[in-house]
């Protein structure tokens, strides 16, 4: 495990290493970290968490942490938004936080079509700690012990700030979305040393889907005779962040309150990288009190497999309400038809 802290200590310090974003399975209950533009798009106001274990089977795991909340404003055509990202590595102790504002306007297009452009500007922090590791110079052959100076001259703490910016565009009927998006426009460095650079590759991503109508099932609510909502989606995303390219793609059923899911994430054509990391299986609740659950877990196919990785975890809770004016309630007939989950 030494030498396995070893290995992650120079990849955080490299000089041409290039970091990659964290991702989730469940990335459309995480909708501000998949593209700006989804700020306010649920014409409601949502406050939301995501939380993902992953590789939980490995002593090296990872854990990532959303909290978010945006609002839409219907008298300027426009949602503004709050997030919050954490992720944590275990071995190395490195810590990422960030925190970013996030704005996007709306455009009527036809009478059922609409484009939403939005950005967001972020604060990031990275820490690590390094006080675990042992390097050569440290060890003693004829006693088998391990000195305390390793003469290497390095702090055990590392912190990194930076500000990141990301921007995204979205198109949407009643019936099908796509969008596209751009994180890390800048590509700042995230080295901890000074005068060296490790950049975060800009990672473009394109995403969409078409919401199928099941017809309408049991009696809802007896007072207003409403009906059960029955749909199929069929959805993917794509991501490319130099030098990794991932699809994933997948279908949900609605059957309320029930929500059914399958995913698969990887990328089917060979190329230069060999990618065929998971397949999700996802179930959920969506309660008309406004409060959607979510949980997957990722049955790891790569070559790690699924009994050393421990697949990976992942839960999503949010809560969408109307706040404001009672008489714009009528006005939710523009929200996205996107995929819960």
């Amino acid at each position: 495990m030494k030498i396995l802290r070893l290995l992650i200590f120079m990849c955080l310090i490299g000089a041409k290493v290039q970091s990659q974003d964290f991702q989730y399975s469940q990335f459309y209950a995480a909708p501000l970290f998949l593209n700006p533009a989804f700020a306010g798009a649920s014409d409601l106001t949502r406050v939301g968490m995501n939380y993902r274990n992953q590789w939980p089977g490995l002593d090296h795991t990872f854990n990532k942490y959303s909290a978010y909340i945006d609002h839409y404003m219907f008298d300027i055509n426009s949602g503004i938004g709050l997030i919050f990202n954490g992720s944590m590595e275990s071995q190395s102790r490195l810590n990422s936080n960030e925190v970013g504002l996030l704005y996007s306007y709306r455009l009527k297009l036809g009478t059922n079509s609409f484009l939403r452009v939005g950005g967001q500007a972020s604060f990031v922090s990275r820490d690590a700690y390094f006080g675990d590791l042992v390097f050569g110079s440290q060890l003693n052959i004829t006693s088998g012990t391990i000195g305390v100076d390793s003469g290497e001259g390095l702090d055990v703490d590392f912190r990194h700030r930076f500000a990141d910016y990301n921007f995204g565009m979205l198109f949407h009927t009643q019936t099908f979305w796509v969008g596209v998006a751009g994180h890390h426009l800048t590509q700042p460095n995230v080295s901890f040393i000074d005068d060296q650079i490790s950049v975060l590759p800009l990672k473009l991503s394109a995403h969409g889907g078409i919401k199928i109508d099941l017809g309408e099932g049991l009696i809802n609510n007896y007072f207003s005779n409403s009906r059960q909502e029955r749909s199929a989606f069929i959805a993917f995303n794509y991501k490319h962040q130099d030098p990794f390219n991932q699809l994933d793609i997948g279908t949900q059923f609605f059957i309320q309150p029930l929500v059914l899911g399958v995913w698969y994430r990887g990328f089917p054509v060979k190329y230069s990288l060999p990618n065929n990391e998971s397949i999700i299986g996802l179930i959920g609740i969506t309660l008309e009190s406004g409060l959607d659950i979510g949980y997957s877990y990722d049955f790891t196919i790569s070559k790690m497999a699924l009994r050393n990785s421990g697949g990976a975890h992942e839960i999503s809770i949010r809560y969408s309400f109307l706040f404001g004016d009672p008489n714009q309630r009528n006005r939710r007939s523009t929200i996205i038809p996107c995929m819960r989950y």
